[in-house]
């Protein structure tokens, strides 16, 4: 891992960084380029917009780790709103939602329980539901809380991070089940025990996890591959994976955030493969923000560029 890249991610974890950054002007000039706007408001707007294209998306409230379980309570009253806006613009949207946003740390059970009532809204109005994933520490919780949904409805998906050496097991239970996976790289500071720590290896087991998902077993009521990458290089090698073994359109989508290869969105939407951009909002960004810059060396240039301007 690049030393860049160690010191986005544990700048992404510091209070004072947080706290100071936030303040300042060019930093959040900067994070305009990777989100509409802190409102929902904002995010549904850029999703309407998005929609002449045949590029979908995906709406995610930025914030993870609630400190009091009270708070719960809001987030979820939040993304039924969500849904209900989603459902008045008529659009093809989903929701994203961490499980620390819902009580996850305080109690599981409550958690559980705010899941279900945004699961039978989704089930209402015909929304995808999304758990998102966080760092290794809940990976075992996480898809522990994707088994028992998954259990009431197949309206359901997790993300999955190829950087963890585990990946590759969680895969065939999860495939095993009928699963949508949204398969993402990971966006966390990991130890080198769990971690590919280099990106080609990274790169490597992301298309060999994809590769398994687009087998001709993983047809389980359910089973849905989101290939969440903005590389080419890989995204051109899984669509030789999809050509080679006729894999249908219906089982797989690629994925990608906003305001990244924004070019390349529509022009896979324009070539006919199912495209969603996951549209992240809300004033909790920073730690978000700084993982989006470790990703990509590209997104530090853009914002030292911002550094000189106004």
């Amino acid at each position: 891992m690049s030393v860049m890249r160690k010191a986005l991610l544990w700048a992404s974890t510091n209070a004072w960084i947080r706290e100071n950054a936030m303040r300042t002007g060019f930093v959040r000039r900067s994070v305009s380029k990777f989100m509409p706007g802190e409102a929902i408001e904002d995010a549904v707007q850029a999703a309407k917009a998005l929609q002449p294209t045949q590029v979908n998306t995906i709406l995610t409230r930025l914030g993870e780790n609630i400190s009091h379980i009270e708070e719960a309570d809001e987030v979820c009253d939040h993304y039924l709103k969500v849904i209900d806006l989603i459902t008045a613009a008529g659009i093809d949207s989903q929701i994203s939602v961490k499980p620390t946003q819902l009580g996850y740390d305080q109690d599981f059970e409550v958690c559980v329980k705010h899941c279900l009532r945004l699961i039978d809204r989704c089930e209402e109005t015909k929304t995808f539901f999304w758990l998102d994933m966080e760092g290794s520490p809940y990976v075992d919780g996480t898809i522990a809380l994707f088994k028992r949904l998954r259990e009431r409805t197949p309206n359901i998906g997790i993300a999955i991070q190829a950087y963890l050496f585990r990946t590759e097991k969680d895969i065939e239970e999860l495939v095993a089940l009928g699963s949508a996976i949204r398969m993402v790289k990971g966006a966390y500071l990991e130890p080198p025990d769990i971690a590919f720590p280099e990106k080609a290896d990274v790169d490597e087991n992301y298309f060999k996890i994809c590769a398994r998902l687009l087998q001709d077993d993983n047809t389980k009521p359910g089973a849905l591959t989101h290939i969440a990458t903005h590389d080419p290089v890989l995204q051109d090698r899984l669509m030789k994976v999809v050509a080679d073994r006729k894999v249908s359109t219906d089982r797989y989508e690629f994925a990608m955030l906003f305001g990244i290869t924004t070019a390349r969105q529509k022009e896979l939407a324009a070539q006919g493969q199912r495209t969603r951009c996951l549209i992240s909002y809300g004033e909790f960004w920073f730690p978000w923000y700084m993982r989006r810059l470790a990703e990509r060396p590209a997104n530090v240039w853009f914002v030292v560029r911002n550094m000189f301007k106004g």
